[in-house]
């Protein structure tokens, strides 16, 4: 009651309540004055009156609906049922109110029709106006047209009609758009917002072609259909490069709030862009009834893996988290932009670290969290070469020191989020995943409340540490960028797609019985990382040869050639969940594995490197290291 008070009482607020109720006298007494002409006062003054009772009907009725409280610049369609509801209802509470009063004897019968009516043109009308005034809609007065950056959009949908509508809006931000493509045939010749649908994207070529010839080349072309993969914004891509056009691309429509900004403008095409792939249909109703209202805990919660998952769990409106992570920094600051982003979540941030028993078990028993995503790893593979026992201890001890804390006090799920660096390892690194997955197949297979879901997938576009950010350092450095090997192949995914694929698995294999498997992600096609330098180099609009080499360095100890996300033994197994496989490796006693792992934690905690090395080979029989190549005859500068 109180909210609703503040509510209603704000200064704008009540201007339309009060504009709205004069509207409802009006339209019954306007109903009127149609009906029986200009002399009705002189004939019927209680007109007036019966307007009166009218009006508080509608007056109660606005505050049921809430029509005062919509925002006139935003109106929507959403708003215009509303407005149709609200007036259906008015003049459906007043007839019998009226009844009562008079049986309705004075009342013309088509009256309470034209009410109604009237009450929707006077309420939608003065609506649309202050819309169109915002929107500019009368583009010849509003807007200079000519006067920006001519641009052409690739997309004809409702994406490109909200992108044109914010140009408009904002005539600032410099944009003319003299025509879209569509990939749709039926779209062509029709006028969105003013603007043209010229033709289709497989044609962009001669449209372009066309328009240079009208003297209206564009100098940007900008994606604005979703759903795009990779190979065909390659293809537009390279269409725009030899146009002499640059590519770019607006927010997908989970960010389409962002065109109410007054700077609306695309973003150049990463290389996120070129690499991805078709957008997988989620169940998102089911993660979030995983997540909702639920208690949850996220480890290595300011990683890149671990930041991600917070943003997307937060979106689900779970009801407390609670980050864990060691660094202090990593830590503060997503907990700074989840208090920015969701002022209303509850919020806990501990510091510690996965590789402390003591403090996992303190911090599970304190926030009490119903799941826990264990994303928390040393995950850079010539860093942990370099310090084995260290990766052994947070990747391998600190993913059982989590899992025992989960089953010991009534988690109901973990997820561990694992590496294809794990399949057949290579390096300490993998190895220790090898272990980590080991170690939850174990404690799932023995059943003791808690349901452990492995989740493993390949790179993750951009991450700290991984290629991507290394490029880019490099290109700004001004090269050249340094590949080991020009045959090397990674898998590569984009974290937003990763987290949702994890919260997909998550989701629905709790309601599976899978005990003991992993759930991989469909990683596509391996990316060849020379390629990848190639396309680095074109989008930051160098050429290789010119002003930019690259230069193969040779692979490094614990590097493979090729990444794989199954054993030989574990072939892929097709699940009813897009883009999530099942593999069903090998396992291990949970007591043969406990103890182990308690022998490996006694020998990294005393140093012991070699009893460590020993331990993780008798665990992962697979893992063979790998030291650098005596073969050195691939190293040159490509140009």
């Amino acid at each position: 009651m109180k909210r609703f008070v503040h509510t209603f009482l704000q200064p704008r607020n009540l201007l339309v309540y009060g504009h709205d109720v004069t509207m409802a006298y009006l339209a019954f007494v306007g109903a009127f004055f149609l009906r029986l002409g200009p002399g009705l006062l002189n004939e019927r003054p209680e007109v007036l009156y019966m307007a009166v009772v009218f009006s508080t009907v509608a007056a109660i009725l606005y505050l049921v609906t809430g029509l005062y409280r919509h925002v006139w610049e935003y109106v929507s369609a959403k708003d215009a049922i509303n407005i149709l509801r609200t007036a259906t209802m008015i003049v459906l509470f007043f007839m019998p109110a009226w009844f009562l009063v008079t049986r309705l004897e004075n009342l013309p019968r088509s009256t309470p029709f034209i009410s109604w009516l009237l009450l929707v043109m006077l309420l939608a009308g003065p609506r649309l106006v202050v819309r169109m005034a915002r929107d500019r809609q009368v583009r010849g007065f509003l807007r200079n047209e000519g006067q920006g950056t001519p641009i052409l959009l690739i997309g004809a949908g409702p994406e490109a009609e909200l992108f044109i509508r914010a140009t408009t809006r904002h005539p600032g931000v410099g944009y003319d758009v003299v025509g879209m493509v569509t990939a749709r045939e039926d779209r062509i010749g029709q006028v969105i917002q003013d603007v043209e649908v010229l033709g289709r994207e497989v044609d962009l070529v001669q449209i372009i072609a066309g328009l240079e010839g009208a003297g209206q080349k564009p100098e940007k072309l900008v994606l604005v259909r979703t759903g795009l993969d990779g190979s065909t914004v390659q293809r537009l891509f390279t269409i725009a490069e030899k146009a002499g056009c640059q590519l770019m691309r607006v927010p997908p429509p989970a960010d389409m709030r962002a065109y109410d900004d007054e700077d609306v403008k695309p973003r150049p095409i990463a290389i996120e862009d070129l690499l991805g792939r078709s957008q997988a249909q989620l169940d998102r109703k089911a993660m979030a009834e995983m997540i909702r209202q639920r208690r949850i805990l996220i480890t290595g919660a300011g990683g890149s893996i671990g930041s991600e998952l917070v943003r997307q769990v937060s979106d689900f409106e779970p009801s407390h988290l609670t980050l864990f992570d060691h660094s202090e920094f990593s830590l503060y600051g997503i907990d700074m932009e989840m208090r920015r982003r969701r002022p209303s979540l509850i919020i806990t941030s501990r510091l510690g670290n996965v590789r402390d028993e003591a403090r996992v078990q303190d911090v599970i028993v304190q926030d009490r969290p119903d799941v826990v995503f264990h994303a928390a790893a040393l995950k850079h593979v010539p860093m942990v070469e370099l310090n084995p026992l260290e990766g052994v201890l947070t990747n391998a001890v600190g993913t059982r020191n989590v899992a025992d804390a989960c089953a010991a006090n009534g988690v109901s799920t973990m997820v561990l989020i694992s590496t294809d660096k794990a399949v057949n390892p290579a390096n300490i690194m993998g190895a220790s995943k090898r272990v980590a997955e080991i170690y939850c197949q174990a404690e799932d297979l023995r059943r003791s409340g808690t349901r452990f879901i492995t989740v493993r997938f390949g790179n993750v576009l951009g991450s700290a540490g991984s290629v991507v950010p290394l490029f880019q350092k490099q290109l700004e450095d001004g090269g050249p960028l340094e590949v080991t090997h020009p045959e090397v192949e990674r898998y590569f995914m984009t974290a937003r797609e990763a987290v949702e694929l994890v919260l997909e698995a998550a989701a629905l294999g709790k309601e599976r019985s899978d005990e003991g498997a992993i759930y991989v992600l469909d990683m596509g096609a391996p990316v060849r990382i020379m390629d990848l330098a190639k396309q680095m180099i074109r989008l930051a609009g160098k050429t290789l040869g010119e002003n930019m080499d690259i230069e193969i360095t040779g692979l490094r100890p614990g590097d493979k050639l090729s990444e794989e996300l199954f054993q030989d033994s574990e072939p892929p197994v097709a699940t009813d969940m897009a883009g999530i496989l099942l593999a069903r490796p090998r396992t291990v006693n949970y007591g043969i594995i406990a103890s182990k792992l308690a022998a490996l934690d006694r020998a990294c905690r005393s140093c012991d490197e070699p009893a460590v090395l020993s331990l993780v080979a008798d665990l992962v029989p697979e893992f063979s290291p790998s030291g650098p190549s005596e073969d050195r005859s691939y190293l040159q500068v490509v140009k």
